[in-house]
C-alpha cells in the first residue's frame, strides 16, 4: 500500500487508554510511584492495528483530517507510530496532531510546576520525534505539517520547528485548509510557515466530513463552537455549529462496524445541542439520546455547563428524563465541567456568560446547585478551577476554597489548573510558581483531600469493572486503587464525618 500522507502521533494519542477516557489523564502527569514503563502501560497502551498498521481507533481530530482528505481523492491514512517507517520512502508528508505536544496545556503544565518533572505525554512526543523514522523522513524532505488543539504550543517553542523541519503550523478547524495545503505539497509549491483559521475559514457543516474509520472510545462530535465566550477559552473564538443527527448516527455506525460499541457525545456543552443560546431545548436533546441509547452499549458526555444543567432541570426536568434513557443500559455517567472560580468578582470579570441564562453574581449557587443536580442522577462531574487568572486576587481563591468545601458531599473530581494564556487572555502573563502563596497551597490541599476521597469510591462503586474477557483490567484496576490509596496515606486523609452521598 503506497501512502501520500502519513497522519500520525505519539503513543500519548495513539491509545484508547484501556477503552477508559480518564485513565488518560495520566498521559498528563510525570510517572509518579511507579516505573515509567508501568505507568506508560497504564494510561496508553498500544492499539490494535490491522496488516497495513492503520490503528482501529484514532484520535477523532485526526479522523476528520483523514476524511477531508479522502474525501478529495488523496491517498492519506492514519498509521500507528510504529509503522510509519515502512512508508516513508513513497509519502510526500507527514500530518500530526496533538493535543498537548510540549506539556504546556492544562492539566500537563500544572503537574510540571508541581513535580518539575516532565510529564509523559511530552517525553513520549520528544521520542517520537527523535526517533530513527522520523529522522529517517527529514533526511528524505518529506513535508511535516502539526496541527491540532495545542498548534498554538509551536510558538512557544521556536527552537524545535527549526530542529524538527516543521513546515507548516495549522492553527484551528483544518478540514477545509488541509486540502490546500495537500495540493500544494504534491504541486511542489511554497508552505506558509504558520496559517490561523478564523472565523471566515472555519469548514461548514457541509465540509465538515464524516469519519472513515473508528475514533478513540468512540467520541463523536456533535457541536462545534461555544456560545458563553469566556475571555480564558479559545473554544469561544470559534462559530456555534451544530451536527446534524444523521450525521451523528454514522459516525457511531462506524464505530460499531470497527467493533467500538460506547459512544463518547462531544461537545462544549452537551446540553446545549440543538439550541439557539443558551437554553436547552427538551426535543432535540431527547432524541439525540435515544438515538445514541438504540445503538451505543455504553455512552458519556466530553463536557457540560453546570448553568445549563440547572436550567435544564428546572425548567423541563430535563436532567431526570435523560438519565432514565440512558440508565436502560448502563449505572453512572461521566462528564468534565468547567467551575474555574468561585469568586463573583472574578466570574463577573472572566466569563460573564458562564452563569447565562441566571446572573452571574449567583455563580457559586449554581455551581451547587448543579453538583446536586448531578449527583442525584448519577453524574460524575470531573472539574476544573483555573488558578492565576488575570486580575485574581487573594480573597477570590479563598472564595473558591469555601465554595470547593462546601462541594465535599457531592462524588466528583475537582482539579485546579493553572492558568494558560488562550483565547481573549492569549497575550496576557502565564502563571509563575512564585504565585504560590498560602492561599493557593490551601486550595491545592482542598482540592487533593477531595479527589483522593472520592476517586477511591468513584472507582470502586463505578469505574473500571473486571471481566473474564480481559484480564488486565483487574491489574489496571488494582494499580490504580494502589496510587490512590498511597497518595491518601501520605497525604494523611481519612474519611469525612459530614459526608452525604445522594446516589
Amino acid at each position: 500500500m503506497k501512502i501520500d500522507f502519513i497522519i500520525t502521533v505519539d503513543r500519548s494519542m495513539m491509545t484508547n487508554h484501556h477503552g477508559y477516557e480518564f485513565v488518560g489523564f495520566m498521559t498528563t502527569a510525570p510517572p509518579v510511584g511507579l516505573p515509567e514503563h508501568i505507568w506508560n502501560w497504564i494510561s496508553m497502551p498500544r492499539v490494535k492495528v490491522d496488516r497495513y498498521g492503520r490503528p482501529v481507533e484514532a484520535p477523532y481530530g485526526l479522523r476528520k483530517i483523514e476524511a477531508a482528505l479522502q474525501d478529495a481523492g488523496f491517498k492519506a491514512y492514519i498509521i500507528d507510530p510504529d509503522y510509519i517507517g515502512k512508508y516513508i520512502d513513497d509519502a510526500k508528508a507527514i500530518l500530526i496532531g496533538h493535543h498537548d505536544y510540549f506539556a504546556l496545556g492544562p492539566p500537563s503544565s500544572e503537574w510540571y510546576i508541581i513535580t518539575h518533572k516532565e510529564p509523559v505525554n511530552a517525553r513520549s512526543f520528544r521520542r517520537f520525534m527523535e526517533s530513527k523514522d522520523m529522522k529517517r523522513a527529514r533526511e528524505k524532505g518529506l513535508k511535516f505539517i502539526v496541527g491540532g488543539p495545542a498548534a498554538w504550543q509551536w510558538l512557544w517553542r521556536p527552537e524545535l520547528i527549526e530542529k524538527w523541519k516543521i513546515d507548516t503550523i495549522v492553527d484551528g478547524e483544518a478540514e477545509r485548509i488541509i486540502v490546500k495545503l495537500a495540493e500544494r505539497i504534491l504541486d511542489g509549491s511554497d508552505l506558509p510557515l504558520y496559517i490561523y483559521i478564523g472565523v471566515d475559514d472555519t469548514p461548514t457543516i457541509d465540509e465538515i466530513p464524516v469519519i472513515k474509520g473508528a475514533s478513540v472510545n468512540g467520541l463523536v462530535e456533535i457541536m462545534r463552537g461555544c456560545p458563553r465566550g469566556c475571555k480564558f477559552c479559545s473554544v469561544t473564538l470559534r462559530p456555534l455549529r451544530h451536527i446534524p443527527l444523521e450525521k451523528i448516527i454514522q459516525e457511531i455506525e462506524v464505530n460499531a462496524l470497527y467493533g467500538v460499541k460506547g459512544v463518547i457525545l462531544h461537545s462544549e456543552d452537551v446540553m446545549l445541542y440543538g439550541s439557539d443560546g443558551v437554553i436547552p431545548r427538551e426535543e432535540p436533546l431527547l432524541k439525540l439520546h435515544r438515538e445514541v441509547v438504540r445503538r451505543a452499549e455504553s455512552m458519556a458526555w466530553s463536557h457540560v455547563s453546570l448553568a445549563a444543567v440547572k436550567c435544564a432541570e428546572e425548567r423541563y426536568n430535563l436532567i431526570s428524563k435523560i438519565m432514565d434513557i440512558i440508565f436502560n443500559k448502563q449505572d453512572y455517567i461521566g462528564v468534565e465541567v468547567g467551575i474555574e472560580t468561585g469568586s463573583r468578582r472574578l466570574a463577573r470579570l472572566t466569563m460573564p456568560a458562564k452563569a447565562a441564562p441566571y446572573d452571574i453574581s449567583r455563580w457559586p449557587e449554581i455551581v451547587e446547585d448543579a453538583f446536586r443536580i448531578m449527583s442525584e442522577n448519577r453524574i460524575i462531574p470531573a472539574a476544573t478551577l483555573i488558578v492565576g487568572l488575570p486580575g485574581e486576587t487573594e480573597e477570590d481563591i479563598i472564595e473558591t476554597i469555601e465554595l470547593v468545601d462546601r462541594l465535599h458531599s457531592y462524588p466528583s473530581l475537582i482539579v485546579p489548573m493553572y492558568f494558560v494564556p488562550m483565547g481573549y487572555y492569549k497575550d496576557k502573563e502565564w502563571f509563575k510558581k512564585a504565585r504560590l502563596e498560602d492561599s493557593l497551597r490551601e486550595l491545592g490541599m482542598v482540592c487533593l483531600k477531595h479527589d483522593l476521597y472520592w476517586a477511591d469510591w468513584i472507582l470502586t462503586r463505578y469505574y473500571i469493572r473486571p471481566n473474564l474477557r480481559n484480564p488486565s483490567i483487574y491489574i489496571l484496576k488494582y494499580l490504580l486503587k494502589f496510587i490512590i490509596r498511597t497518595y491518601r496515606r501520605l497525604s494523611k486523609i481519612d474519611k469525612w464525618e459530614t459526608v452525604k452521598v445522594y446516589t
